[in-house]
């Protein structure tokens, strides 16, 4: 049984994608397909949604933010951007397409330094 018995609170992520790698010889975590999902979805778990699949994931500042709240023993934050939608927007910017993202305001989010820095530029202008 204790071969069997596998569990990870931190260990390896992918390069790309900064999600956790997978199976017990990886000493990776648990995936959460797309079934499981839909499941939880439909039970209404939003939040444990949001969690597993951002800061239990690949939301990289969200992981280091939820790290040091749990350390100091303050409130957790919000959760972040997930770096699998970071390199869809980068696949998607590589096919020469602009993609960009607005809050429920209709103002722009930058996904990127280099976004953050436009979007300022433009504010200036305008």
């Amino acid at each position: 049984v204790d071969d069997k018995m596998h569990a990870r609170s931190r260990g390896p992520y992918s390069l790309v994608t900064q999600q956790p790698l997978g199976g017990k010889a990886q000493f990776g975590g648990q995936r959460l397909g797309e079934m499981e999902v839909w499941a939880l979805e439909a039970y209404g778990a939003a939040n444990t949604l949001q969690e597993l699949l951002t800061i239990k994931s690949d939301d990289m500042n969200g992981r280091v933010k939820i790290y040091e709240s749990i350390v100091k023993g303050e409130p957790a934050t919000n959760a972040g951007m997930p770096e699998a939608f970071n390199v869809l927007v980068q696949e998607v910017r590589g096919l020469a397409l602009d993609m960009s993202v607005y809050d429920s305001k209709g103002k722009q989010v930058p996904l990127t330094e280099r976004d953050e820095e436009l979007i300022n530029k433009r504010s200036a202008i305008n």
